[in-house]
């Protein structure tokens, strides 16, 4: 399983119409949608934005107006065939005026997600992980320089009568990731449950 290093584009252009094939990569539905509401300002010229999203727990796919099974469905066929996840694959089409019927709907989409993988760069799939973190006022500032060090995202920061952290990182590296936090905190942190 592989996923992507970096974002990936390429366009084709059929019968006059542009299909820009894009490529993210993405851990949640949530950051695929702020990614598409981003698309869509960017191309509000653009007759269709199609999108799959291959994600841990939270995939889908979008025609978007398009006849059903023609555009989603190919791009999805490629990504599946490339065995890639945490991925979020768009198209943005140009309507340039011929239509290309169902066939050649499919073979457009699949083919602008074909050229976006083949400039894509892969890399293994690591599965993350999430930890939510309760700790003192005092020690945030530390807990966010090791949550930097170590790679961790702080997703969000809950003040209460502790702060409440969740992090993100790579699922090998969360049991060491709250050692080490402990340690640096002497003990003063707890490991609360996921909601």
């Amino acid at each position: 399983m592989y996923q992507l290093a970096a974002p990936a584009s390429a366009e084709i252009e059929v019968k006059k119409s542009r299909f820009i094939g894009m490529l993210f990569p993405v851990t949640s539905r949530a950051e695929a949608k702020q990614r598409l509401a981003e698309l869509r300002a960017a191309h509000p010229g653009a007759v269709h934005h199609c999108w799959v999203l291959i994600c841990d727990g939270d995939s889908g796919l979008d025609d978007d107006g398009e006849p059903s099974g023609t555009a989603a469905r190919p791009m999805y066929n490629v990504l599946s065939h490339k065995s890639v996840a945490n991925i979020l694959a768009v198209v943005v089409r140009y309507w340039g005026g011929t239509k290309l019927g169902a066939g050649g709907l499919a073979r457009a989409y699949g083919q602008a997600v074909t050229e976006a993988m083949k400039v894509a760069e892969l890399v293994a799939f690591e599965p993350l992980a999430e930890r939510r973190l309760s700790f003192g006022f005092a020690d945030e500032a530390a807990l966010r320089r090791l949550a930097e060090q170590r790679g961790a995202v702080v997703l969000a920061a809950d003040y209460g009568d502790a702060v409440t952290m969740t992090v993100r990182l790579k699922a090998a590296d969360a049991d060491r990731f709250v050692a080490e936090a402990s340690d640096l905190l002497r003990g003063a942190l707890t490991v609360a449950a996921p909601d």
